[in-house]
């Protein structure tokens, strides 16, 4: 087999089978390891998949900046973030994590809804304050450009003196050995600190996130109260999130009315 048929070849069974290992690979065609793992580490070079110990994980295509998350499964964001609207009751205190899924929660709060916003994200924080009975609370740190969301140990001290009934958490990354994960390293920490700090955490993974890694574990997908993904998603990808441990549902019909 030749090296760019090798190559395609493992990005196909990284997208039929969500991970790929060296060693099957190599002894399925008869092959070393050491050129699988080579063949793996220029791939990972180019941005086309996520290495991992003894193989290979696909690469979150959410890891792009905002700009970019923009672009991806607009569709799909609308409809979670209508779904995480509707789940937020009158006088909770709710954490919105940063990106263009927190957007469209904070776009579809219930008009006439009374409760307390969190964020660290000045995007989400005018998106909400387009609610007029919507208290916006944002936690400051250093400007992450990247995700425009603020980082650092002035966010994890700040989230320290909460306590939220639900957390949002953005993750660019939704699979079964993974986890949830994300690009950047702050970013994680500080994920993880609004997750200890909130009775519940969902996460509303869009397509392009689901069985796919980025480089920063968040927690494992038990972490998460609940994972809620695109009423198209097939039953096999919810099966595997499932059998990570996953509490994962598409959202209810009546919700995304």
């Amino acid at each position: 087999m030749l090296t760019t048929q090798r190559k395609q070849s493992i990005l196909d069974r990284l997208a039929r089978d969500g991970q790929v290992v060296a060693k099957v690979l190599a002894e399925e065609w008869q092959t070393s390891e050491d050129t699988i793992r080579r063949d793996l580490r220029e791939l990972a070079q180019a941005g086309r998949l996520q290495r991992v110990h003894g193989g290979a994980l696909p690469v979150a295509a959410a890891a792009g900046d905002l700009s970019v998350r923009e672009q991806l499964s607009p569709q799909d964001k609308t409809e979670l973030g209508r779904y995480g609207a509707s789940l937020i009751r009158p006088g909770q205190v709710v954490i919105l994590d940063g990106g263009t899924t927190a957007v469209q929660i904070a776009r579809h709060l219930d008009p006439a809804l009374r409760a307390t916003v969190v964020t660290h994200s000045p995007t989400v924080a005018v998106a909400a304050s387009a609610h007029p009975h919507v208290e916006i609370l944002m936690l400051g740190g250093r400007l992450f450009r990247h995700s425009m969301v603020n980082i650092g140990a002035g966010v994890i001290a700040a989230a320290a003196q909460l306590r939220a009934d639900l957390y949002f958490m953005g993750v660019t990354g939704v699979h079964p050995q993974a986890g949830l994960t994300t690009g950047d390293a702050e970013e994680a920490a500080v994920k993880r600190a609004l997750h200890e700090r909130a009775a519940d955490t969902i996460v509303l993974a869009s397509a392009e996130k689901l069985m796919a890694a980025s480089p920063f574990v968040v927690g494992g997908l038990k972490e998460a109260t609940s994972i809620v993904v695109p009423a198209a998603t097939t039953e096999r990808t919810l099966k595997a999130l499932r059998s990570a441990g996953a509490t994962a549902s598409r959202p209810t019909p009546s919700a995304r009315a």
